[in-house]
């Protein structure tokens, strides 16, 4: 007796998330990843910290707060980028480098910007084939999805660079 299909559903990659288990974890909590994405350009002490995360809705212990910068610190999502010293005790301030751009994709996405995902796929192609000689130079020998890794890393870092620019930019008008 032969089996008759009820679903039969071609998949197509629409995402590539390059990150590490330890980076997925720490952002996995809510708070934690708005910590991340309200240290954006900005450095702040834990309870600047905490006082962001109340006027979002978030209420934290300063011990809680503190307990999710270290989670974030050991992902390397975020980092102690000034020290001061008030009458004795230290004031660690916390910056990132992580834009984090935490949105759910509207539902007409792909019939909205189908022309421009296109267009951008067409471009992208190319200087995938610039960038690809210098990514395969790993140390991981015939590894595709480790060059893929590689590819996309670069492509990340150079559209952080850009958008940064373009929110400096912005910031200064």
């Amino acid at each position: 007796m032969s089996m008759q299909a009820i679903l039969d559903k071609q998949i197509r990659v629409q995402h590539v998330i390059t990150t590490n288990p330890k980076q997925a974890k720490a952002i996995e909590d809510p708070s934690r990843s708005k910590i991340v994405q309200i240290l954006y350009m900005k450095s702040m002490h834990a309870e600047q910290i905490g006082t962001a995360l109340k006027r979002t809705g978030s209420k934290k212990a300063l011990t809680t707060i503190r307990h999710h910068i270290d989670v974030l610190k050991e992902a390397g999502l975020i980092e102690v980028v000034r020290m001061e010293e008030s009458r004795g005790a230290m004031t660690k301030y916390y910056g990132t480098s992580t834009k984090l751009l935490g949105y759910n994709t509207p539902e007409d996405f792909d019939k909205k910007y189908s022309a421009v995902i296109k267009t951008a796929s067409k471009r992208l192609e190319e200087i995938l084939e610039s960038v690809a000689p210098k990514a395969g130079n790993s140390s991981h020998k015939k590894d595709l999805a480790y060059d893929q890794f590689i590819q996309v890393e670069i492509l990340n870092r150079a559209l952080a660079q850009t958008l940064e620019r373009a929110d400096i930019s912005r910031l200064h008008r």
